[in-house]
């Protein structure tokens, strides 16, 4: 039986990373389609039907437990989410496979050796998992507006506005598309404070919207850097988060 797969994450970057790092670890699995949130992760498991159904629980329009509910026992289902303690430890009591974001190509070989295992077996039923993850997986309030000074005057910038943050001395410049205003909060203290899914830092100084990353590229000398969708700037990857642009 040849393994199939459908992944199913609202962001383009990350779902071509986990993409490709399932390519890496298992090259004999077929990626039959690809969906933005969980409705249409439900559509492309009832038209290919998969062997298996990688979900992020976070997406639109449906979610990844609603999307699994309606799956049902039509494919065996393998979670993508943040690290979360309480939802790993929810998935490994109920014995589901989960992928931390962003894919390492070490935790897909784990998973890929027991999928391989359960290939050409029925799924299993996960209704009571899904109610107690349903419970434990509640997104955390996350910061969504800014007061940045501009010269002398303050302003609210919405973070999903924000392309990139940047140190600078007592200071953090936040970047938008249009221009840049400076924020009395240190770049620790609002990666703490920023949604992680879509905020990832990549230097010592700077935390990027990864919504708002075109490409990751590597130049001759093997530095990663980041090119951004509205921002002519390039932002450079330090090797201590160099892991997060890996695919396998």
């Amino acid at each position: 039986m040849k393994p199939t797969a459908v992944i199913a994450d609202d962001e383009p970057l990350l779902r071509a990373g986990l993409r490709d790092a399932l390519q890496a670890a298992w090259p004999e699995l077929e990626i039959v389609a690809e969906a933005p949130n969980g409705a249409a992760a439900v559509h492309a498991v009832r038209e290919h039907q998969p062997a298996f159904a990688f979900l992020d629980i976070e997406m639109p329009v449906m979610n990844g437990l609603d999307a699994a509910r309606a799956i049902g026992e039509a494919a065996h289902i393998v979670f993508v989410t943040a690290y979360d303690r309480y939802a790993v430890e929810a998935f490994e009591r109920g014995a589901v496979d989960y992928v931390l974001k962003p894919a390492s190509g070490e935790r897909l070989a784990e998973t890929t050796k027991r999928l391989k295992a359960r290939l050409g077996t029925p799924a299993a039923s996960m209704d009571a998992l899904l109610e107690e993850l349903a419970r434990r997986v509640a997104p955390a309030p996350t910061l969504q507006w800014l007061q940045a000074s501009l010269g002398n005057a303050i302003k609210l910038v919405n973070v999903d506005d924000v392309v990139y943050f940047e140190s600078d001395t007592k200071y953090t410049r936040l970047v938008t598309r249009d221009g840049e205003a400076l924020v009395k909060k240190t770049l620790k203290e609002l990666a703490s404070e920023l949604d992680a899914r879509h905020f990832w830092q990549v230097h010592r100084g700077t935390i990027v919207n990864i919504r708002a990353i075109a490409s990751v590229a590597s130049d001759e000398m093997g530095r990663r850097q980041i090119t951004l969708r509205e921002r002519p700037e390039k932002l450079e990857v330090s090797r201590t988060f160099a892991h997060l642009f890996k695919a396998s």
